[in-house]
């Protein structure tokens, strides 16, 4: 038997009914709920799926329901990527709104050929998903999971990225366009009220709104993909000599205290002071650099440093705000646990917030590294958070918060040569790996170090590559 659009209608309608928004394991869909779906009196549905049994698409069991076989479930995940690649070339290419594209391509999913489809999809960039976020299964048919929950149940207090919009109807479509809760938006649980059965979100720019719990079944969400990607960072890392994790033994690393985006656990050594200097350049031309001195108090327990930004930002030059920081060595590397070394900064508003060179107020923030060697590779993660109550910024005053989680891995290729991977995922839109590679050589007491890497941001669906330099002079001021 052919399949005819009625044929793929039916079988895209029982593979969607039998398996969840979510892509939970396939169950009998009742035959009650296929006929509501499809629009026909439960008899017409009946006939039909009887028809499409004998044809081997559909295991049907009378008075239960209906499920597809193998073959069926292939040719209904073929017509969903039909259905859902067209979705995205009208809105993409052709500038139709998202909640317009739904009834064309219900119609043109039965008569775009495959090869049309294959060069949609290449055009297109081989999309994992549509415009309201459901997976495209790829040219065999095979769809890829995802793991989300909704609004309802994903965790309270944590920021969540949409992912995607189980209801396509053109009005709530518009509702979520409106409040900013499209996929791949940043969203946060603030309170969930039974009473009223609704539940009061902070979505972008810290906006606040309270929608019904029927809408908030509709949206999935799930953990910013770059905070994974940072605890990924660590867990490769350690993966690959698990052996030599916290071994006491361990050949000390040569070069310390010398990351470019993560902060190492270590304060400076009594009576040495460190200098260093960076210097970023992206492709607009835009730069920026810093000089950073960390001395030590009294010992190793207690440091001070201060770090001086200056740079070009949209035309503007100049200072940027200064942080004055203080750093407490709690424990080392050693006994089989991490260095850690908490920091609290002050930050001084010295940038001219007018030219956007600054925050225009104080603030604080503060940072938790952790730092362990695994044989030849050492391991840091940072997590932390800053706080501005009374930020002048161009678009307003406001009070700016924004949390900030990393990890890297630097390997040692030779004692004084070792390669680096640093993840920073900054507040909730922004996020960067950076490869790079730093070189050192003593001289006397003293220790230089050169770095350079090539950060790669992603931040509000743009991605920035730039270039990235830096030097350390470690020296002993009293002997």
């Amino acid at each position: 038997m052919l399949p005819s659009s009625t044929v793929e209608n039916y079988l895209k309608t029982i593979y969607l009914g039998s398996t969840g928004a979510q892509g939970t394991e396939p169950r009998l869909l009742p035959m009650g709920q296929l006929a509501a779906a499809l629009g026909v009196t439960p008899g017409t549905a009946t006939t039909m799926v009887k028809t499409l049994a004998e044809s081997g698409l559909v295991h049907y069991e009378p008075y239960t329901g209906v499920m597809l076989t193998r073959a069926g479930r292939r040719l209904a995940a073929l017509v969903l990527r039909r259905h859902r690649l067209v979705e995205l070339f009208l809105v993409q290419v052709m500038g139709f709104g998202w909640d317009e594209v739904h009834d064309e391509a219900e119609l043109l999913e039965h008569v775009v050929s495959d090869r049309l489809i294959d060069r949609m999809d290449e055009m297109l960039g081989r999309p994992e998903a549509d415009p309201h976020g459901d997976p495209i299964p790829d040219a065999e048919g095979v769809v890829k999971k995802q793991q989300a929950q909704t609004l309802l149940t994903c965790p309270v207090g944590t920021r969540m990225t949409v992912t995607r919009i189980i209801d396509q109807d053109k009005q709530f479509l518009r509702f979520v366009e409106q409040h900013d809760l499209k996929p791949g938006e940043s969203v946060e649980v603030e309170e969930r009220d039974d009473a009223s059965d609704s539940v009061r979100l902070r979505g972008k720019d810290n906006r606040r709104i309270t929608i019904g719990a029927r809408a908030a079944s509709k949206l999935l969400v799930q953990v910013a993909r770059a905070l994974l990607l940072v605890l990924a960072v660590t867990s490769l890392a350690r993966a690959q000599d698990p052996s030599a994790t916290g071994a006491p033994g361990a050949r000390p690393f040569e070069i310390l205290d010398n990351s470019f985006l993560i902060e190492e656990a270590f304060n400076q050594d009594s009576g040495v002071v460190q200098t260093m200097g960076t210097f970023r350049v992206g492709r607009d031309r835009e730069w920026d650099a810093s000089l950073t001195q960390e001395w030590p108090l009294f010992g190793q327990t207690h440091q001070i440093s201060y770090s001086i930004p200056y740079g070009v930002i949209a035309g503007a030059r100049g200072v940027g705000d200064v942080m004055v920081n203080y750093r407490l060595q709690l424990t080392t590397d050693d006994r089989g646990r991490p260095a850690f070394s908490p920091r609290l900064s002050l930050i001084v508003p010295t940038g001219d917030s007018g030219r956007g060179l600054g925050d225009g107020g104080f603030g604080w923030q503060v940072n938790l590294p952790f730092s362990e060697q695994a044989g030849d590779t050492y391991l840091h993660w940072n997590v932390g958070f800053t706080q501005i109550p009374s930020a002048d910024r161009p678009e307003g005053a406001h009070d700016v918060r924004q949390a900030h989680a990393g990890a890297s891995a630097i390997w040692r290729a030779w004692p004084m040569i070792n390669l680096m991977m640093e993840a920073l995922v900054e507040g909730t839109e922004r996020v960067t790996v950076s490869p790079g590679v730093r070189i050192g050589w003593n001289r006397g007491e003293s220790q230089w170090v050169l770095g350079l890497a090539a950060p790669v941001a992603r931040e509000d669906a743009a991605t920035a590559v730039s270039a990235f330099t830096y030097l350390s002079y470690e020296f002993p001021f009293k002997r």
